[in-house]
């Protein structure tokens, strides 16, 4: 089976937790940091004090706890829901009402042999706009984290400051109407290197002047575009 990243928006969202353990407090805190209309948390040995304790002040206004196991009936109206507690017989019935029922559901925790969720959570990075998503199918989670320390390293190097410069520019050089292809290209050398090293160095060096000495190389004449005023803002 193959898995495809997945970007959700969860605005809306009615959500699902089973298990309130580590890696259902884990969970919790990144379903709320996406901000559902609802996160519901089952577990029989809920501890709902020190739960929302352990979320660290997030804001806690969807989440509502109960202290029971799950039934059959609650992922009804669900949009989304996460079945992470120790037992795999649990885990697996949860998947398997979802599959049926057409919820999306991800599993946290033990499996039986064949079952497996319908989607996963893959390890991100963010850094300003940019957002890098990795995973190893499952097939190992240290290396996912191992991998996303990697990536922190990378984009160290400035991409975010390149994402807002080029998020500036596009609507300039579409209003141009030079043409599909023709953006494609200016853009393309922006990105490609040598190029981009040297837009994300003058980046990082607030250089405006710089920039825009990059940008009248490749751009045509009609560009009316400053840096100054986007470099100004960035953090």
């Amino acid at each position: 089976m193959r898995y495809y990243p997945l970007f959700l928006d969860l605005a809306e969202a009615r959500c699902l937790l089973v298990g309130a353990g580590r890696v259902g407090r884990r969970k919790a805190a990144t379903l709320l940091e996406c901000r559902p209309a609802s996160l519901l948390v089952l577990d029989p040995d809920m501890d709902e004090a020190a739960f929302r304790g352990s979320l660290h002040g997030q804001d806690c206004a969807p989440l509502s706890c109960e202290a029971r196991p799950f039934r059959p009936g609650d992922i009804e109206g669900m949009s989304l829901v996460f079945a992470a507690t120790p037992s795999a017989e649990v885990n697996t019935a949860i998947a398997r009402l979802c599959r049926a029922s057409g919820v999306l559901c991800n599993v946290a925790g033990p499996l039986d042999d064949g079952e497996r969720g319908s989607f996963i959570v893959p390890a991100h990075v963010e850094d300003g706009p940019l957002v890098l998503a990795l995973s190893t199918s499952g097939g190992s989670p240290a290396l996912a984290r191992a991998l996303k320390e990697d990536l922190e390293r990378w984009l160290e190097a400035g991409y975010s400051r390149l994402v807002r410069l080029l998020e500036a520019l596009r609507p300039q050089v579409l209003a141009l109407g030079l043409g599909s292809d023709a953006d494609a290209e200016l853009f393309r050398a922006v990105c490609a290197r040598p190029m981009r090293d040297r837009f994300m160095e003058a980046l990082a060096d607030r250089d405006a002047d710089r920039v825009d000495e990059l940008l009248s190389g490749i751009f045509p004449q009609a560009l009316s575009f400053s840096s100054k005023e986007l470099i100004h803002g960035m953090d």
